[in-house]
């Protein structure tokens, strides 16, 4: 039987193993995935685990893989099974020569899986990265202060539809979940779910509760986290309190090229008299 603070080391990651949990330590460098270095570390109770596996891996390698149960990790629950194994947070990859000792934690982290790991989990067991976040997606800049979802639209990437819906913002009172589709993958974008449902939603590139990714916006290691956090934060439904700090004023240059955007649309008749004048004052009033 392991002992507190033991430590398995492998490719990317350590793995420190506790009475209780794991913490997985990820290596931050060149050569690690861009998600490990975002992610930092994280701790896994073994309640959260569903399974733990030994297999072969590339090149003399072996790999432990310790899946976590549907609902305990809302990183994985906004992944939704789109993760690469080379960025899966849950695979410990291990030179060949270590498969003895690899072979040992292995069964010492199945005897401490209990009798509802086949089961799905009630609440979040693994914590998702904090609030305050951020990311660029092609069509806007996203923001989550912890309380309140945000998308400022860009005038160079957004379309006609959400121009005229303006800038959003969703307290998390009014969604239900996250739906995140990866960047690495034709059409990938980040949609808010309503609290509620509704009718069937439109294009992501025509609703103003998604943005977009696309041409290196909406990277997996900015948009995956911050979905995950979105997604715990509505789920748990005790947001943090948001930021209180004064918001810095926009860029007058900024503001006029919006505008002139908008006055762009309004000459092309895609914005109505009403439209244009109500967009260009809001726009104003944030100078």
């Amino acid at each position: 039987m392991w002992h507190m603070g033991d430590v398995l080391a492998g490719m990317h990651a350590t793995w420190e193993f506790d009475t209780d949990s794991v913490l997985i330590r990820f290596e931050r460098g060149i050569r690690a995935p861009r998600l490990f270095s975002v992610l930092r570390e994280r701790r896994i109770p073994y309640e959260a685990l569903a399974t733990v596996e030994l297999s072969p891996g590339k090149r003399g390698t072996v790999v432990l893989h310790a899946a976590p149960r549907p609902g305990a990790d809302p990183l994985m629950e906004a992944a939704a099974g789109q993760l690469k194994e080379g960025v899966d947070p849950y695979r410990l990859v291990l030179p060949g020569e270590r498969e003895t000792l690899a072979e040992y934690y292995t069964e010492e982290l199945r005897s401490r899986l209990g009798p509802e790991a086949g089961e799905s989990a009630e609440r979040y067991l693994v914590t998702a990265p904090e609030a305050p976040l951020g990311f660029k997606a092609y069509d806007g800049k996203a923001t989550f202060d912890g309380s309140r979802v945000a998308f400022r639209w860009y005038w160079t990437g957004a379309t006609t539809a959400k121009w005229k819906a303006g800038d959003q913002s969703f307290a998390l009172s009014e969604l239900s979940g996250v739906e995140w589709r990866s960047p690495e993958v034709l059409g990938g974008y980040l949609r808010l779910l309503p609290r509620g449902g509704g009718p069937g939603a439109p294009q992501p590139d025509q609703d103003p509760a998604a943005v977009v990714f696309g041409l290196g916006y909406g990277l997996l290691h900015e948009s995956l986290p911050f979905a995950a956090a979105v997604l715990q934060a509505v789920r748990s439904q005790s947001p943090a309190p948001a930021l209180t700090a004064a918001q810095p004023r926009r860029d007058p240059a900024d503001i006029a090229d919006r505008i002139r955007h908008l006055g762009d649309l309004h000459g092309a008749g895609l914005v109505t008299d009403e439209e244009f004048s109500r967009k260009k004052a809001e726009l104003l009033a944030e100078l």
